[in-house]
């Protein structure tokens, strides 16, 4: 298995090492992980004899307690070739996770990023399985990438090599190609919507398609309208920048069966609302409403990057929310691509109308399953908070399975109700459908219940990444902006389901 650099990450040198002399190891920075109260045992423990007592010293005066992404730099570390020994906490040993493992690493690479260095030794902690271990490499590798694409100075700069002691080569090489799959949802959603529109991101997808092996297939507004995609071209009429679907095809089993699974992103590159326009302060982060077609894009790549055993379709709709000339409007009836018609109520609740095609043109395919994320709603914000994605699904055992990865990779994710009283709430007077429910109440789930009109009676969940796809504030294991939420929960779901 090969790491194919994919587009949007920072190409840097990630290695496994084997199990050395701590006294040997020569680096920028050694990095340990350590359990609350965990001194006298794995990695820590070596490092406290090596260092002569040092860590066991701080934690007889408090200053080093191993709790959950604590972080103690400690400069120039006695008996170590390290200008720097970085002592990153687990919390409880009990306690400790995938998502722990992750998030512990990319709090500590976020941390020694934030000036240049050659060479950064993380130390294996001796506990971990080789799934945790994995896990540290993808989250060191998110943890140095900011979102500072512009900027002159960096905030954060990847380091030259990276090494792993005491990690095996395999989870290495997996670890990183997580990481930079993660790497490439954020970096798309980081993008400016001047540099990324419908046509750009078709370009870029298909630039990752040819880095990773899969089929790609781009439909044109001309295609668009061959195929009848009304929705998604009444949304993108408002726009200079037209419409494109993506269609992205893996065969890890090969074969010209149906897809196990099919990923649906929707790709709103940016969201003016519309004629139903919302105010600057709800529009200045609109260039994230992409961010489930950058989830999309980036599980799939990751999984063929992998060469999973599975045999997936990903199609992204994009789409640009604009006010020109000809914006669809108010009391605007469309013919969706399945031939329900939907009246517009809100210009402004236009993701579901672009998704409403996509999954036509899904549905026509086949799949065994179908999972889409959205920035939805901010009803689900509202519900759920920021970081927290909410699933709705027409079939309990696949929500399970996104539940089950969602929790194994530490992305919190909340199951909302799908009865069919919600469904009343969306029907017209005058078409079959309304883009909106009844007043404020329930809007994640009325958009849900839209949703589930265009999927027939193939197994489906929706994920509304509303709040968990843009961080406005850094976290301790992650900068501002995209976070890259659930590629890792998605390329879970599909090894479970090749396996």
């Amino acid at each position: 298995m090969t790491r194919e650099m994919m587009l949007g990450t920072q190409a840097a040198t990630v290695k496994a090492a084997p199990a050395a002399a701590l006294d040997t190891i020569v680096a920028d920075v050694i990095v340990v992980f350590m359990t609350e109260g965990g001194v006298a045992a794995g990695m820590a423990a070596e490092v406290d004899r090596a260092t002569g007592g040092l860590l066991t010293r701080l934690a007889d005066s408090g200053d080093l307690t191993g709790k959950r992404y604590e972080t103690v730099p400690l400069l120039a570390p006695p008996h170590l070739k390290a200008g720097q020994l970085l002592v990153v906490g687990l919390g409880k040993r009990e306690e400790v996770d995938l998502g722990t493992c992750f998030r512990a690493a990319a709090t500590a690479a976020r941390i020694v990023a934030a000036r240049p260095r050659a060479k950064v030794a993380f130390l294996r902690e001796s506990f971990w399985s080789d799934a945790q271990a994995e896990q540290a490499v993808a989250g060191a590798i998110t943890g140095m990438v900011g979102q500072d694409l512009y900027r002159a100075e960096k905030k954060r700069t990847p380091f030259g090599e990276t090494l792993w002691i005491g990690t095996s080569t395999e989870a290495v090489a997996r670890g990183t190609i997580l990481g930079d799959g993660v790497n490439l949802a954020r970096y798309l959603v980081n993008l400016p919507p001047d540099d990324l529109y419908p046509e750009s991101f078709a370009e870029q997808a298909a630039t990752v398609a040819g880095q990773t092996g899969m089929e790609v297939e781009i439909w044109d507004e001309h295609r668009l309208s061959r195929e009848g995609c009304r929705a998604m071209l009444a949304v993108g009429r408002g726009s200079v920048r037209p419409p494109r679907l993506v269609l992205l095809t893996y065969r890890g089993r090969g074969g010209d069966t149906p897809p196990d699974l099919a990923l649906v992103g929707k790709g709103v590159t940016f969201d003016s609302g519309g004629l139903s326009l919302k105010p600057s302060e709800g529009m200045l982060t609109m260039k994230c409403d992409m961010a489930g077609g950058a989830t999309m894009l980036a599980a799939a790549a990751t999984i063929a990057t992998l060469k999973l055993p599975i045999n997936l379709v990903a199609a992204i709709g994009l789409v640009e929310n604009m006010t020109g000339p000809a914006a669809y409007k108010l009391g605007d009836v469309i013919t969706a691509r399945s031939g329900t018609t939907i009246e517009i109520h809100n210009t402004d609740a236009e993701g579901r109308v672009v998704l409403a095609d996509v999954l036509d043109v899904v549905r026509g395919l086949g799949p065994q399953r179908i999972v889409d994320a959205a920035t939805l709603t901010g009803a689900c914000v509202v519900a759920l908070g920021l970081d927290v994605a909410g699933l709705f699904t027409n079939d309990q055992p696949l929500c399970d399975a996104v539940a089950d990865a969602a929790r194994a990779m530490g992305e919190p994710v909340w199951q909302l109700p799908m009865f069919p009283e919600y469904d009343e709430q969306i029907k017209s007077e005058v078409a079959d459908i309304k883009n909106v429910g009844e007043g404020r109440w329930g809007g994640a789930i009325t958009a849900a219940k839209f949703l589930e009109r265009f999927v027939g009676s193939i197994p489906w969940t929706h994920v509304d990444i509303a709040g968990p796809a843009f961080a406005e504030k850094p976290k301790p294991w992650i900068d501002g902006g995209g976070t890259g939420t659930l590629v890792r929960t998605l390329v879970t779901l599909a090894q479970r389901l090749s396996q």
